[in-house]
Parts: structure tokens; C-alpha cells; sequence
């Protein structure tokens, strides 16, 4: 930033002592017409109302970098049920902390939490897990419980100011990954806060502070102690990314990998057997890049993800499957699936199942995939599709030519989408009570065109 910019900057000192920095339009690169259509309803809408709006997280860093955002997601001071009043097309989500879905025509889902105060523990020693904290809070005190300082950010429409309490604009313009306060205390308080970290690392390409990558290394162990369900989550994220290789190789640097996946050291250890792995993982990166993503199914990812080690365990390619041999192969692949990750991440037995159907298969598809050769008895098999598209993703990370994209069009229809046994709900069908759409010209059902002068409904 030039000396001219740091003089145009607003410094605004709350009650607490902390000075916020107040970066005017002038002197950052987000502008409201890059915000999404529906977000800037909602901001206006709050507005209106009396309440303050603010996008924060990932959409001010994303928009700041020049990216387009995936999420739009807003905060604001008003509390849930004052947010369902104003937008009765919305539904209340969430056990830990309770947000707002805001529907919009076209499956466009707005999220408006509640700003939320740091815990009351958060910032004290202690060796325990944070556990939930509901308390709403203020600007300055929920820009100090988000995990990095780059994700701490606050945009507002009324004078189209960013405002920083934390430095996350300087760690923008300098390429970090900062986790706010003391590294130590925050990962101990919540170890998926280094998996953060990780991520945007791998995302952003930005360097991780030192401090917060020594807190990292130290505190990698700390991951045992989080629900398994919450860790599954947070790799599948990192999995659907696009980035996978990228954090997979941070991983391994920091040895976070190995405290997720312990039976990886040995063969991550080679160079050709993290090689294979880093391939793998590049094949699923490029489906889900680009202009036109591919979805793989989850139980797939974590099949691809699996696999480097899975062939070395159990000699997958060279199994003698005729007589006996496929039920032994079979046993064989269910109990290193159950000793070494189903268990361990909390993975239903559908899944289970699914994965074994994959590996045991390998031997057969990876041979007719290589000579493009199919038999008609075994493409008459249920399970002909999955392993199909399987072998043929193993035999691209291989260097065997790019797997064919119809493969994955349609993918969506996978009965096996969720690993997990437990679901948060986002996902489920609609039921009676929960919002519906309008066909009727002039509006979304529940939002009125006459409330938001600015932008009306469509």
C-alpha cells in the first residue's frame, strides 16, 4: 500500500482498545456490482430495516483477490427470528450456532448469520475442545473468533468500506495465512482450525505464517480429539476443492497427513509412492477445475484417495481372482477398510460396501480399461459404471490419457453420494414446511418486490 493510501485509511477504536482499520473504496478493488445479485438484496433489505449487513469470510477475500466467490455468505446484527421475519421465504439450520437460509429462484441459497462473540474460554489456557458457543456478539468480537485473519474481513454497501480488525487486508497483499491470535491456544481450542489453514494455503498458494505453521506441526496430534464425522467433513472439502494435490503435498510436509491417515507413512515415505498419491490426486483436481466441473461421487474420492496404498497392501492388480480368490480379496479389502478409515471417520456401511465393490473389481476393469475391451457379461453388472469410471481415473493419474468426461456427465444420479452416517440436514428433500418457489410473475413467494427499492425481486 503507498504512503497516499495509509493516509486515506480510517482508524476507528472500539470500547475494547482495538483499533479497526477502515479501508475506504478508494484504496481496495471490490466494488458492489461484483457482489451476487441476491446478496445485495439481502444486504439492502437489512438495511432497510434497521440493521446492519455485512459480507464477510471467504466473499471479501475472494472478491479482494479478484476471484469469484462461491458463497456469498452475510452477517448481521439482527438476531435469527428478526431474519426470518423479514425474508419468510428462509429457513433456520444449524445445532452449534443457528443461521438463516435465504431462497432465492434458480436453488440460490444466501446464508445471514448473527455476529457471534469469541468464547468466553477461547482466549484462556486450557487442554480441552472448545465446546459450542451461541452468544451473539459484536462486530469486533466476531472478526476475533474466525480462524484466519484473511477470512476476518467485513464488507459493508452503505460507504463501501472493508473493515479489518485483525490485519487481514496486509496479509492479503503479502501472501499469508495467518490464524488469528495465539496460534497455539486457537488450535488447541480447535484443531480443525489448523486444517483451515491448510486449505486456503493450498488454495490461495499463500505462504502460512510461521508461527501458526509451528503451532501446526505441534498440535497436528490434537485431530484425534474432534468428532470423527466433523474431520470426514472437512477432507471431503478439501478433496471436491480442486486443490486436493496442493494440500495433500502441505499435508505431508507438516505431517498432518500421517495423523489422519497413520497407515500412509510407509508408502508416502518413497518418493515414486507419494508421487502416485500427488497423481491420483491431480486427476480429481481436474475434474472438478475449469469451466465444465465434474461431480465424483464421495465414496469415489475416498476410493481414489485410497488407492495408491490399497494396490501396494493387497498386490490389488496382480490377485488371482478365479476359485476362492475374489472372497478372500474381498475380506481382505473390507477389513483394511474398516481397520484403517471407516471407523476411524465415522463412514456408514453403504459406503463401506461401495469402496470394497471398487477395489475388489480393479484387478478385471483395470485390465479391460487398458485394452478397451469390454465383455458383454461383465457390462451388464450393476456395479459396471462405478468401477469403469474408477479404473479409468486410476489409469489417467498412471499417464494413460485423459479419462473420458461423459464418464462423469449425469454423475449427480450416484445413489452413494454421502459417506458419512450422519448428515446435517442441508441436503435432504423438501418437505411441506420448508420454503417453495413462486411460478407466479413478479416475485419470489415470501419476499415482496415493494420492501427492496433499490434492487426489486424478481
Amino acid at each position: 500500500m503507498t504512503a497516499h493510501s495509509e493516509e486515506n485509511q480510517e482508524k476507528s477504536r472500539t470500547d475494547s482498545g482495538v483499533v479497526a482499520t477502515i479501508i475506504p473504496e478508494s484504496d481496495h478493488p471490490i466494488r458492489p456490482g461484483q457482489l451476487d445479485r441476491e446478496a445485495l438484496k439481502v444486504l439492502y433489505r437489512l438495511r432497510d430495516a434497521g440493521y446492519a449487513g455485512y459480507l464477510v469470510g471467504g466473499g471479501v477475500r475472494d472478491l479482494y483477490l479478484g476471484k469469484r466467490p462461491k458463497d456469498f455468505d452475510i452477517s448481521t446484527n439482527a438476531r435469527p427470528g428478526q431474519i426470518r421475519r423479514l425474508f419468510r421465504n428462509s429457513r433456520t439450520i444449524g445445532r452449534r450456532f443457528r443461521l438463516v437460509q435465504v431462497f432465492f429462484r434458480g436453488n440460490k441459497i444466501i446464508e445471514v448469520s448473527t455476529l457471534r462473540s469469541q468464547s468466553d474460554t477461547d482466549d484462556e489456557e486450557g487442554t480441552e475442545i472448545l465446546p459450542a458457543n451461541n452468544t451473539f456478539g459484536t462486530l469486533e468480537e466476531d472478526a476475533f473468533r474466525r480462524d484466519l485473519t484473511i477470512n476476518s474481513l467485513f464488507y459493508e454497501i452503505e460507504q463501501n468500506t472493508i473493515i479489518d480488525y485483525v490485519g487481514g487486508v496486509d496479509d492479503l497483499r503479502a501472501g499469508i495465512v495467518r490464524i488469528v491470535g495465539d496460534p497455539n491456544l486457537r488450535i488447541t481450542r480447535d484443531p480443525v482450525r489448523l486444517l483451515r489453514a491448510l486449505r486456503h494455503s493450498a488454495r490461495t498458494g499463500f505462504t502460512i505464517d510461521e508461527a501458526s505453521y509451528q503451532a501446526i506441526v505441534a498440535h497436528r496430534e490434537k485431530l484425534l480429539l474432534c468428532p470423527p464425522s466433523r474431520i470426514r467433513d472437512e477432507i471431503i472439502k478439501d478433496l471436491v476443492s480442486g486443490f486436493s494435490r496442493s494440500w495433500a503435498r502441505l499435508c505431508m510436509e507438516s505431517r498432518v497427513f500421517f495423523t489422519l491417515f497413520p497407515f500412509y507413512e510407509e508408502l508416502a515415505a518413497e518418493e515414486e509412492g507419494r508421487q502416485e498419491l500427488l497423481d491420483v490426486l491431480g486427476v480429481i483436481d481436474r475434474l472438478h477445475s475449469g469451466r465444465h466441473k465434474k461431480k465424483v461421487p464421495e465414496h469415489m474420492l475416498i476410493g481414489l484417495l485410497l488407492y495408491p496404498w490399497m494396490k501396494k497392501e493387497h498386490d490389488l492388480l496382480n490377485r488371482e481372482l478365479k476359485g476362492g480368490g475374489y472372497r478372500k480379496l474381498f475380506n481382505d479389502i473390507r477389513a483394511s477398510l474398516d481397520e484403517s478409515i471407516c471407523g476411524r471417520f465415522n463412514i456408514r456401511r453403504s459406503a463401506r460396501e461401495a469402496l470394497t465393490t471398487l477395489f475388489v473389481n480393479m484387478p478385471n476393469f483395470y485390465r479391460f480399461q487398458k485394452e478397451k475391451k469390454w465383455p458383454k457379461w461383465l457390462k451388464r453388472k450393476s456395479y459396471f459404471k462405478d468401477c469403469s469410471r474408477f479404473s479409468a481415473l486410476v489409469i489417467e493419474a498412471e499417464g494413460g490419457g485423459v479419462a473420458a468426461e461423459e464418464l462423469f456427465a449425469g454423475s449427480g444420479e450416484n445413489k452413494i453420494e454421502q459417506i458419512g452416517k450422519t448428515g446435517n440436514g442441508h441436503g435432504r428433500k423438501r418437505r411441506g414446511g420448508e420454503p417453495a418457489f413462486s411460478l407466479k410473475k413478479g416475485g419470489v413467494f415470501g419476499l415482496r418486490t415493494s420492501d427492496s427499492p433499490v434492487i426489486p425481486l424478481q
